[in-house]
């Protein structure tokens, strides 16, 4: 095998991820090539394409390659569980195989590739398309380092990578940070609506809930302090702060909900993996 990220890689699906991806790939000049396979071709794929940044396919063809350092499937998984014939052909490649596709183990995509497959089961967040994601990867004990190596070069396109040991996790993972993102913008609609029920106007309520939001986040991830201290930092005694958080940390508030939200999507993920 050549070594990590100087060879060819190979993305099956070109939508939100694969296209941050992509553009990860293409500014740290991860790979020699990078060749894309996406029906559905955007202008911003063919523009791409046309420049020779990527060679842009409609669909796989086995013989249509080069030699592949990885393969990325980036493709729903509801799509993936039909590819019986793609999985096997990707097999004999030899190439390490990633997948992001969410539910779907590597007990299910190993039996697709065949015997002797590299294989690790990746889940991003959509903050990747701007580079502040985070992706949890999960190959096995028996991954060699090479391999290890290579899927976080594949992978820190997005952002920051960790590894878990039990992919029985990965449900609890897509649920917390697949989906996180998701939540976090419920929120901060949620705390414009409420501007809005004491009074702001549309703009100043979304403005206010937006920068807040994003702000806290952003203290967040600079300062490594824990969250609980520093949420306490803001709260004063008999204050604003205060009186909200009696609502919200109420046993029924939004921790029980938080809670709730996230056992129903991993419950969800599970039977996906199905």
């Amino acid at each position: 095998m050549t070594a990590p990220g100087s060879g060819a890689v190979l993305l099956i699906g070109a939508g939100r991820m694969g296209g941050a991806l992509i553009k990860g790939w293409l500014a740290a000049k991860s790979f020699s090539a990078i060749h894309v396979v996406e029906p559905q071709g955007s202008d911003s794929l063919l523009a791409l394409a046309a420049t020779g940044a990527i060679t842009l396919h409609r669909e796989f063809e086995g013989n249509g390659f080069p030699a592949l350092d990885a393969v990325v499937l980036a493709t729903k998984p509801q799509v993936l569980r039909g590819q019986a014939e793609l999985l096997a052909s990707l097999g004999a490649t030899g190439a390490l195989v990633v997948s992001i596709a969410a539910g779907i183990t590597t007990k299910f995509l190993g039996a697709g590739l065949g015997a002797g497959n590299r294989l690790v089961r990746a889940m991003p967040n959509t903050p990747g398309a701007i580079g502040q994601g985070i992706t949890v990867l999960s190959g096995g004990p028996s991954l060699p380092p090479a391999d290890r190596d290579l899927a976080e070069k594949l992978m820190s396109a997005l952002g920051e990578t960790i590894w878990l040991d039990d992919e029985s996790l990965m449900d609890a993972v897509t649920a917390v940070s697949g989906s996180g993102p998701a939540y976090v913008f419920l929120m901060a609609e949620a705390l414009a609506e409420a501007g809005r029920a004491q009074g702001l106007d549309d703009v100043t309520a979304a403005r206010l809930a937006r920068a807040t939001v994003s702000g806290a986040g952003a203290l967040l991830a600079a300062d490594t302090r824990p969250a609980a201290e520093l949420r306490k930092e803001v709260t004063s005694p008999g204050g604003t702060t205060e009186a909200a958080l009696r609502v919200l940390m109420a046993s029924d508030g939004q921790t029980d909900l938080m809670r709730r939200a996230i056992a129903a999507a991993t419950e969800r993920g599970k039977e996906l993996g199905k």
